[in-house]
């Protein structure tokens, strides 16, 4: 039997969390751009396009290969290939834009605010990278929430905080010292999917308590033409 088409209400409407768990919101975007990219032109366009997002970094992409050989020391090499792209950061570094010839990204980190301001902020500074790349397909298009719940010391309960909780061996009553837990699900009925990942992460003070992450990414699984408003 086919699995029951998921209907998506995009009016649909969440409670703001005044102390969300947030510690980055990101948007990316990957496309078949087919406008030039050099260096000069891209840092002096978006120079002059965002002046709230003074600190900017360029981005190399490099390659290492080992080569390991019997009764040789093994060789090491790293290739610089070349200039990929800039980052962006606003003032308070809360706010990051990657602008690379065939990728997109905005984060915004702790303390996240609304989406309707992270929206805009995304959509905004997307545009600009779009003027400059000119790309005419998306590839894929991603919104990831990666969530950090503290957890009080003196025992960890997973069903407190989980809906669907790991659960120890059979017959074997032993307690989780961390885990780590990815599903990849379907959205039946539409070109989605979602990356899901629950772990633990263990206390750096020892007087302290666990953190548990929850790692949610959902993002398109076909390309489509570039149309903003399909965007």
């Amino acid at each position: 039997m086919p699995a029951p088409k998921i209907e998506i209400q995009i009016t649909e409407s969440f409670p703001h969390l005044a102390h969300a768990p947030i510690t980055e919101a990101v948007l990316e975007v990957k496309t078949r751009a087919e406008g030039p990219w050099e260096e000069a032109e891209i840092r002096e366009a978006l120079g002059a396009q965002l002046p709230d997002y003074p600190k900017m970094e360029s981005r190399r992409e490099m390659e290492q290969k080992v080569l390991v050989q019997p009764g040789k020391i093994p060789e090491h090499t790293v290739n610089d290939l070349g200039w990929t792209g800039i980052g962006c950061r606003s003032e308070d570094e809360k706010q990051v834009g990657q602008f690379h010839r065939d990728a997109f990204s905005f984060s915004r980190l702790q303390p996240y605010e609304t989406w309707e301001q992270f929206e805009a902020e995304a959509v905004r500074l997307w545009r600009i990278h779009a003027a400059l790349a000119r790309p005419s397909e998306v590839q894929r298009v991603g919104l990831r929430f990666i969530n950090k719940i503290p957890v009080p010391t003196g025992g960890l309960d997973l069903d407190d905080y989980l809906v669907a909780a790991p659960r120890d061996p059979k017959d074997l009553p032993l307690p989780f010292a961390g885990f780590f837990h990815h599903d990849v699900l379907a959205v039946p009925g539409h070109a989605y999917g979602i990356n899901l990942i629950r772990t633990i992460q263990p206390p750096l003070d020892p007087k302290g308590g666990p953190t548990l992450i929850l790692d949610i990414d959902v993002f398109t699984t076909e390309p489509f033409g570039f149309v903003e408003e399909v965007l």
